[in-house]
């Protein structure tokens, strides 16, 4: 009885935190819209006004890891209300901000606030619900961010056509509307308090900003010092009694190779929203609202389909979910990469594949990493996890843009036929053959059900190796 009524309480926290991630990912995909803009107002050029999105995600990423280690220590429902309030204290900055370092500060401060929401939205599933229902709860998460991709386009065309930029901060604010339902269902439990190594979390902030920079910047120096930061990072945590990460936690073979795995697909996904609004604008010519819309079809796809994933993981198993949305990404890549020219409409269509098997793909996989730790092992765990997903879309950032600018010469997809485009092509090519072998990577990995045994799995068992 009691494991029921948690359970019942779970499934109304997992409808908030749907809400609240939607809020959450509008706020993010809605500035990059309005770059050009603050870019005119301010007199700066494009590198200095991308640090508007660049910081935000960095912070971002670096913030769910620590708030995903304070979950082990605080209450949850503590650390989710000091982050929303201060992500709503970011958005009033941003909201009367009139230089650019008040913008830059509102967003740094979104961040830091907003970094607490994927740290809950990882950690609700793994507290309020068994193994087997875990899939279906995940997936609403996960269609709480697509539908904040779906809406944040729409809804940043609609606020720029009536009102300033500025007002695009103004829509954070409702997020506090969860505030009483989280103080309500969230329970008060937390973990052994322990001391909080923060000289390894700054080694580790550190290690990512340097590392990052060396994608996205370039230069030997960033690259040098982000190594030489990591090689501090792994001494600290081996020679500390309290480590910021548990060293532990890496000799878990199947947690480690989905880390890897995850950190691929992340980066690989990224292109659909990077690469994608690029293609249209350069080869089709289509203007930022219309390039918006052409993505609206596949966010929405995503936002309808998503639980319909979840719950197809808890029946049939992550490995089958994981196959379907390797299928649906392969598909999508090798159509985008024949027919970079064709009209923006059948473009739209071939995201929807890309969107869909996406939010697949990481659903499997978040379920599949969540499997393998213990609940003491869940707030850092999953914190790392997620933290990896930035920072592979960072550097995808940096790689991908890196290589437009190089263009290329050659069509190395044969069935493609267009007379430009032939850079697209090449890359979206990369893509599929990349998911063709992380799909193998993962079948010689866990084809024998490593990762598949939620059925049988406790909640507080962590899955043995092979």
């Amino acid at each position: 009885m009691e494991f029921g009524v948690e359970q019942h309480t779970g499934e109304k926290l997992m409808r908030v935190v749907m809400f609240t991630l939607a809020l959450s990912a509008m706020s993010v995909l809605m500035f990059n819209f309005v770059l050009p803009q603050i870019s005119e107002e301010f007199g700066l050029t494009n590198a200095q006004v991308s640090w508007v999105t660049s910081s935000y995600a960095l912070i971002y990423g670096i913030g769910t890891i620590i708030y995903g280690k304070l979950a082990d220590r605080y209450k949850l429902k503590d650390l989710l209300t000091f982050g929303l309030l201060f992500f709503a204290v970011g958005s009033l900055i941003g909201l009367t901000s009139q230089t650019f370092w008040m913008v830059l500060v509102g967003r740094c401060m979104q961040a830091m606030g907003a970094a607490a929401i994927p740290a809950t939205a990882m950690l609700i599933p793994i507290r309020y619900f068994s193994p087997e229902r875990r899939g279906s709860a995940l997936g609403m998460a996960f269609v709480g961010l697509a539908l904040g991709s779906a809406l944040g386009p729409v809804i940043s065309a609609l606020i720029l056509s009536v009102a300033h930029w500025r007002w695009l901060f103004c829509l954070p604010f409702f997020i506090l509307i969860t505030l009483p339902f989280y103080r309500r269902y969230l329970g008060d439990e937390r973990g052994h308090y322990r001391k909080l190594d923060w000289i390894g979390g700054g080694m580790l902030a550190v290690a990512v900003t340097l590392l990052l920079l060396s994608v996205t910047v370039g230069g030997g120096l960033f690259t040098i010092g982000g190594l030489l930061s990591v090689v501090f990072f792994i001494v600290r945590i081996r020679s500390v009694t309290e480590p910021f990460i548990q060293p532990d936690l890496f000799t878990i073979k199947s947690y480690t190779i989905g880390l890897v795995i995850t950190f691929l697909i992340s980066g690989i996904g990224f292109s659909l929203y990077y690469l994608s609004p690029l293609l249209l604008a350069d080869i089709h010519h289509l203007p930022a609202s219309w390039i918006g819309l052409a993505l609206v079809p596949g966010a929405a796809a995503s936002a309808i389909l998503g639980r319909s994933g979840g719950r197809l993981a808890d029946l049939k198993g992550n490995s089958f979910l994981f196959f379907i949305a390797s299928m649906l990404l392969v598909a999508c890549f090798i159509l985008l990469s024949t027919f970079t020219g064709i009209s923006p409409i059948f473009i739209a269509i071939f995201l929807i594949l890309g969107n869909v098997g996406q939010t697949f793909m990481m659903i499997a996989m978040s379920n599949s990493v969540s499997m393998t730790l213990s609940k003491e092992q869940a707030g850092v765990g999953m914190g790392l996890l997620t933290m990896l997903n930035f920072i592979a879309g960072g550097m995808a950032t940096g790689i991908y843009g890196k290589m437009v600018d190089m263009g290329s010469a050659g069509h190395w997809n044969p069935a493609h036929s267009y007379s430009n485009g032939a850079i697209y092509s090449n890359i979206f090519l990369i893509l599929a053959a990349l998911h063709v072998a992380v799909l193998s990577l993962y079948v010689i990995q866990f084809n024998k059900g490593i990762f598949f045994q939620s059925k049988t799995v406790g909640d507080n068992q962590t899955i043995n190796e092979k």
